[in-house]
């Protein structure tokens, strides 16, 4: 860090901003632009001006730094990618319209990569062959592209991103196992240097598939993701990955299914308050189309179905409702009053609460009728159990019982024990000790960069602007000098002294821009520690601010210089 030039604001290519821009959502994308840090150059496509790059550049660092640390090797891989490997493995489709495809003059197909798994395998195939060159991490840090429906809430959810992702090559699960505690480890040190507050939660593997998956997620307002925690146990999981056990009860004592009309009662609400029974009484069954053949999916009356969970059930084929067109189609389903029992050419998936011996309230599959009684097991088969419900505040850890509290959060690390799935699609194997061929398992580590950046300026920000922690701060200290060519002069002249200190420096000596305007400024940028070359400049005292706490404090500039170099 010694030895970089202090950056004058009057040569600084960042015009802060007053107002929010009129499209932000969330705080982050409000005050990384109001700052000056990052600029909008088309929907979901964002360049980052100099302070920004800063605070990116030292996030790549630690994130290298720590890489290195656990005998990682950096590489980089080409973005523009080919087809064939991503259709060996199934992803060219299983991606969908999130994946940017571009053919060349010749015709032929590429991608923009959302992520490398495809080739890292071909290159450690092309590179390894003998089990004594394994095991090996590798990884890169590296544009990633994907073609968001809505790219919103600024650098948080665009469609060109900053990635690091990482893979592990070896022979055994055994040695997987340790690539990924390497890694956990690894990506523990890292949000910690970086002044994140993060939970480590279960997740689901997605389109990326394997086995074992947790994220690491930044609690904020502005996240995506939803997450429990158990305040008993050690749970945590993001909602889409929670499951619960299958527990069949005695319905032999329930008499036997009936039909009751019910006029005019088509939904859940007017159902419940028709018969006068709670709506957790009731058996809500939710009609979708999956590649298009129809499927129904059962929960408890009082429950949503996570449309999130039932997609990444069928991924990847393609999930959507049913339409007016459909029940035409489709004289057996009647609209408001669909039940599990006598459906024919449905497939009927439930949630475990519907298990085999609970008795329920449900349509008749008649207009204006309902059937009571009707019980799992007995009057319906489920072809299949699947958690789909949206997890609510309360629900039981399946752990140990207690009820969760659920909070949002930012997704900024996800860790995946993948196996063979590449290995096998893409037929890598090297030369075991006994000369025979032994298939490669993998792991597969990503850390979300530019998105980091994000979760910082999310949780770390307050009333007054950005507030970075210092490791990751675009200078380590901003001096301002408050107007006149005396103060102008003492601050130049004190930036110079950090800057030879070893300190990094930004500092503002902008003409005719009045001191109010350069503090509210200073708060704006966020920089750890603020000082000021002010009224008593001709004493040889400055004022010395730290952003955070707000404390401020009047030194003799020697003596600030050794505290800020201290």
């Amino acid at each position: 860090m010694a030895n970089v030039p202090v950056q004058r604001m009057s040569q600084l290519m960042a015009k802060t901003l007053r107002d929010d821009p009129a499209d932000a959502e969330v705080l982050s994308h409000k005050l990384l632009v109001r700052a000056g840090y990052v600029r909008r150059t088309a929907a979901g496509i964002w360049s980052w001006l100099p302070l920004g790059r800063k605070v990116l550049a030292n996030v790549e660092r630690i994130v290298r730094e720590e890489m290195d640390a656990i005998g990682a090797q950096e590489v980089l891989l080409p973005a523009l990618l080919p087809r064939e490997p991503y259709e060996a493995t199934g992803r060219w489709d299983e991606y969908g319209a999130e994946l940017f495809r571009l053919q060349d003059r010749k015709g032929g197909d590429y991608l923009l990569g959302p992520t490398h798994e495809e080739i890292f395998t071909l290159l450690v195939k092309d590179q390894c062959s003998s089990y004594k060159d394994l095991p090996v991490i590798l990884y890169q840090i590296q544009t990633k592209f994907r073609d968001e429906a809505r790219p919103r809430a600024g650098i948080l959810r665009g469609r060109e991103f900053q990635m690091k992702d990482s893979y592990s090559f070896d022979t055994e699960d055994e040695g997987l196992a340790q690539s990924y505690g390497l890694h956990r480890e690894a990506y523990k040190r890292v949000f910690e240097r970086l002044g994140l507050d993060y939970r480590i939660v279960a997740a689901t593997a997605g389109a990326m598939g394997g086995s074992k998956s947790e994220e690491f997620l930044a609690p904020a307002e502005a996240g995506e993701d939803t997450f429990a925690d158990c305040p008993n146990c050690d749970f945590a999981a993001n909602t889409e990955a929670i499951s619960y056990e299958l527990k069949s009860v005695d319905g032999s004592a329930v008499a036997a299914a009936e039909e009751i009309p019910t006029p005019d009662t088509p939904t859940i609400e007017t159902l419940a308050a028709s018969l006068g029974v709670p709506a957790s009484a009731t058996l809500k069954n939710l009609l979708v189309k999956v590649d298009g053949e129809i499927v129904a999916v059962g929960v408890p009356g009082d429950r949503e179905v996570d449309m999130g969970k039932v997609e990444e059930h069928f991924a990847p084929a393609t999930v959507e409702m049913v339409t007016e067109a459909d029940f035409a189609e489709r004289a057996d389903l009647v609209r408001g009053y669909v039940g599990p029992q006598g459906l024919e050419k449905v497939t009927y998936i439930a949630d475990p609460r519907v298990a085999p011996g609970t008795a329920w309230i449900t349509g008749a599959n008649k207009e204006g009728m309902h059937a009571k009684n009707v019980v799992a097991g007995r009057d319906f088969e489920v072809d299949e159990y699947v958690d789909v419900v949206v997890v609510q505040d309360g629900d039981p850890c399946p752990k140990c019982g207690t009820g969760l509290t659920l909070d949002r959060a930012i997704e900024i690390g996800h860790i995946f024990q993948l196996g063979r799935k590449y290995a096998d699609a893409l037929k890598l194997d090297v030369l075991g000790q006994n000369g025979k061929p032994v298939r490669v398992t993998m792991g597969s580590y990503g850390i979300g960069v530019s998105r980091a950046v994000a979760a910082l300026a999310e949780q770390s920000a307050d009333d007054k602007g950005l507030c970075w922690p210092a490791e990751v701060a675009p200078a380590d200290v901003h001096v301002v000098a408050a107007g006149k060519a005396l103060q102008t002069e003492l601050a130049l002249e004190v930036s110079e002294k950090l800057r030879a200190a070893g300190l990094r420096v930004l500092v503002d000596d902008r003409a005719g821009v009045s001191p109010g305007v350069k503090f509210t400024d200073a708060e704006l940028i966020g920089v750890p520690k603020i000082l000021v070359a002010g009224r008593r400049s001709a004493e040889g005292v400055v004022e010395l601010k730290d952003r955070r706490t707000g404390e401020r404090e009047e030194l003799p500039v020697a003596e600030a210089i050794a505290r800020l170099s201290a």
